[in-house]
Order: structure tokens, then C-alpha cells, then sequence
């Protein structure tokens, strides 16, 4: 979503449905020389809310910029989007000025063309008498009172009943989780109901994007954490010492018409390369089924398809003496695929074997490969938990891999989601299969489908917003 040379774009935020249609914004840093406050960069720039919108999540059309200094007063960073108990669509965020406070604002209509002018969140009755929010806000509606809280001020929730007079509650969190580093911070935050649990999604600034599922304790006014999970992992190029792997980042969601609910992430890190191309996620479906979080591609990814073709009963066979064996199931001629793999369970019970994208020449390709000894699956360098050996017994392997150019997001079963980047894409153009292991150690593997479709492009209102930029914000 990187426009144009003279600004440079982040976090996903403030999302609705609204009317059937969907909204998204996300940070432009865009220079801005007003004189005002909320700078950075030495005074010479500063951060609006980009607004974009959809029929289907997939095709975006650049609206003018509303919320920006200009109108604003300070600069815009992050926070989320929600609905007010009238049925308003509101956002909560970070105000850049002198001194920070986070601001709320209520759009006028359902278009979002307008907004009524922003005011701080000011509530009263904390340790000092009063606490401040400042970075990534989020504010959520329990019954009839909403609570808001930021990561600042060791996450203290305030509530209100109006969104104007605001109350110190507390901690937000009952307690911390053990696997959770101390140290990391809950940023960029999204509180809300998934299935019959809450669900706090948000980052740890320095190691990505990460969830907790738990209970919205109405008592104490607290969110009780049960289980947590993570979306980033770090590449082994990326330091131990200092982390700042952020590959998968600054999580935004929304609630779709149909009731799913859809997050994006912002690909912030994952390859030097596409820095300040500035990417975000493909939409994610995210639900629970038994309390675990289940991860699927957005299911109108499917109307993009065309040109299918389908292999069944792929054999890989060891050869004697071989260490392994790679067999080639196609060439893959263009930009943009959807990849859909089928095994029946029995046949991957212990077996170490994958995929290899960009394959054949002088290209090793892109490795999509299964660990058991590890436990886990790697795409590129990215490595995330995954055990074939976790799976029920009736349930087979459902592969799906999404290939745009040189990114490269995965989706197994529903239960894990990783991405990559291999920007020497156009050296192979080959998709292989491969198995480790010696015929004598090492039985026959048959994939029992491989489905391949072409996807059409959904980025033609981009490139006009670059000729027409309707959205750029006010410079002075």
C-alpha cells in the first residue's frame, strides 16, 4: 500500500462492515509542515489514517483521507475501530501532540466522509487521581458500558458510559501467562467475543503478532487469560539479542456482515528487499472450535480463482541409496496462485516431505516442508509449530499456499498460518514435491490431490490511486 516516494505506510486500523461495505484504514507517514503538533521525523512529517474500502475485502478503493492533522490537530497513530451502543462507527487512538492523549471520534455517517471533531480520553479516579492513554488504544462494549485501555500505563482499563466521562477501573489483565516473556508489551490491541470466549489480539512490539483467548470477568472488570498463542516467529537471521522480528505485525480485525470475524496483519519485516513496499496480510478468518483458535483464508479469496488444474495420486517413490527424492508435479506459468494439497493422515504419520515452490534450473525454490522432528513446518526460513502427530486420527492434511510474486502465505488445516518471501521468484517456476529418506527405510508417499488455480488481480484501484490520489493528506 506504498503510494507514492514522498510518504511511507503501516499498521492496519480502525476496520468495519458497514452497510455491506467494508472500510479499512491504515498509518501514511506523509510529510507536514502545518507548524502544528504530533511531528516526527524532526518536525518535517506526520501520520494520517489512510481510508480504503471494499465489496469483498479484496478489491480496495482509496477514499479521501478524513482523519489527519489538519482536521485533527495532531498526528494519528495507531488504535482500532467500533460501534457505539447507537450503532455508530467510532475509532479510538493515539494522538500525536503536546502531550500525547488518545482521542475518540464518531464518524457522521455510515460512508465514513466525516467525522465529528476528536477529544481526549481523560479518565479520573487512578493512582495519581487520573491516568493517561496514550499508545494503541482500543475500546470495547460490554453490555451497556464500554472499557477502553492502552498499552501504556501497565494496561489499565477505564470505563465509561457515555465515551466521554471516563473512569479508572484497574489492571486489564487478571493475570499473566507463563509463557509470556516479561518484558512484552500488548500493543496495537483488539479486544473481542470469539465463539464463547474473549480474545485479546495484539503484538509484542519487538516480537510480533500474538492472541490470548480467556473470560471477560464482569465482576472484577477483567480480562482472565486462559491460553495464548503466536502468529510470528523469527527467522534465524533475525537477532536473538535485540529481537525486532516483526514479519507478521500490528494486527487489525472486523466483524463481517455473515458474523466471521477477519484480521489483517502488517508484513512489516520479512524481507529487506520489499521494505517500503509495505504490505498488509491476506485476510484471515480466525474462530475457535474446542477453545483452540482456528486460522483460515478469507473464503471470498475463492471468487479470484480461474484456469484450474488438478493432479491426483501423486507416488513418490524413494530410490535406493538416495537421501531423498524431489519429483516435479508442474510448472506454475505467472504471478498469483492458490495451491490446494490433499493426504490422507496415514500417509503422513512420521514422514518428513513438502514442498518446493520456484523450483528447477539453477533454483533451489522455496521450501513449504513438514518436521516431525521438530514438530514443526517451515516455509523459507520461517518456522512455526505444526505436529502431523497432533492431528486426530480422522483427519487429513489440508495444504494451502497463496503465492503473489515473491510472498508466499501458508494455511494448514485450519491450525497453524506463517508466511514468506523468496524475491528471486522468477528464477524457478517449477512446483515439486519432496520425501526424505531411503527406499529401504521409507515407504511410498501418494498425494492424493493437488489442486492449482491462477488468481485474478485485485490491485487495478491502486494503481489508479497512484495517477489520482485523492487520498493524499494535507501537507501544510
Amino acid at each position: 500500500m506504498h503510494l507514492t516516494g514522498d510518504s511511507d505506510s503501516g499498521d492496519p486500523n480502525a476496520a468495519y462492515c458497514l452497510d455491506g461495505i467494508y472500510h479499512l484504514h491504515y498509518i501514511v507517514i506523509h510529510p507536514w509542515r502545518g507548524g502544528g503538533t504530533g511531528h516526527v521525523n524532526g518536525g518535517k512529517k506526520s501520520l494520517s489514517f489512510i481510508h480504503v474500502s471494499s465489496p469483498d475485502m479484496l478489491h480496495w478503493t482509496w477514499q479521501p483521507t478524513n482523519l489527519q492533522p489538519s482536521f485533527t490537530g495532531h498526528g494519528v497513530a495507531s488504535g482500532t475501530g467500533f460501534m457505539t451502543k447507537e450503532g455508530r462507527p467510532a475509532a479510538i487512538y493515539a494522538g500525536l501532540g503536546d502531550p500525547h492523549h488518545s482521542y475518540i471520534t464518531v464518524a457522521t455517517d455510515n460512508q465514513l466522509s466525516a467525522w465529528e471533531k476528536p477529544y481526549p480520553v481523560m479518565p479520573t479516579g487512578g493512582p495519581d487521581g487520573g491516568m493517561t492513554l496514550t499508545s494503541g488504544p482500543d475500546c470495547f462494549l460490554v453490555g451497556d458500558t464500554y472499557y477502553a485501555y492502552s498499552k501504556t500505563q501497565d494496561y489499565m482499563v477505564c470505563k465509561s458510559t457515555d465515551l466521554v466521562n471516563w473512569t479508572y477501573v484497574g489492571p486489564l489483565m487478571k493475570h499473566e501467562l507463563p509463557e509470556v516473556a516479561m518484558g512484552e508489551d500488548i500493543g496495537t490491541a483488539n479486544m473481542f467475543q470469539l465463539g464463547d470466549r474473549w480474545m485479546l489480539l495484539c503484538i509484542s512490539h519487538e516480537m510480533g503478532c500474538r492472541y490470548y483467548l480467556g473470560d471477560w470477568d464482569e465482576d472484577a472488570e477483567q480480562f482472565v487469560p486462559k491460553s495464548h498463542g503466536r502468529m510470528n516467529w523469527r527467522r534465524p537471521d533475525q537477532s536473538l539479542i535485540d529481537p525486532r522480528y516483526r514479519d507478521f505485525f500490528a494486527p487489525e480485525s472486523l466483524l463481517t456482515a455473515d458474523g466471521r470475524r477477519v484480521m489483517w496483519g502488517w508484513i512489516a519485516t520479512a524481507d529487506p528487499s520489499i521494505d517500503g513496499k509495505k504490505v498488509q496480510s491476506l485476510p484471515r478468518e480466525l474462530s475457535l472450535t474446542n477453545d483452540e483458535l482456528r486460522i483460515h483464508p478469507l473464503r471470498e479469496l475463492e471468487s479470484l480463482r480461474y484456469d484450474a488444474a488438478v493432479f491426483d495420486d501423486i507416488v513418490l517413490t524413494p530410490a535406493a541409496g538416495e537421501r531423498f527424492t524431489i519429483s516435479n508435479i508442474t510448472d506454475l506459468e505467472g504471478d498469483a496462485f492458490e495451491i490446494r494439497v490433499s493426504v490422507d493422515r496415514a500417509e503422513i504419520e512420521r514422514k518428513r516431505f513438502g514442498f518446493l515452490l520456484f523450483a528447477g534450473g539453477e533454483s533451489d525454490g522455496l521450501p513449504v516442508l513438514f518436521r516431525p522432528e521438530s514438530g514443526t513446518i517451515c516455509v523459507g526460513k520461517t518456522e512455526a509449530p505444526f505436529a502431523v502427530a497432533d492431528l486426530p486420527n480422522d483427519e487429513d492434511m489440508d495444504l494451502r499456499i497463496y503465492v503473489d510474486k515473491y510472498l508466499v502465505e501458508v494455511f494448514v488445516n485450519g491450525r497453524q498460518a506463517l508466511l514468506s518471501t523468496h524475491m528471486n521468484y522468477r528464477d524457478g517456476s517449477a512446483l515439486e514435491a519432496y520425501l526424505y529418506g531411503v527406499a529401504v527405510r521409507v515407504p511410498p508417499m501418494t498425494i492424493r490431490k493437488v489442486e492449482i488455480w491462477k488468481l485474478k488481480p485485485t490491485n487495478q484501484r491502486f494503481f489508479e490511486a497512484r495517477e489520482n490520489p485523492v487520498w493524499k493528506p494535507d501537507e501544510k
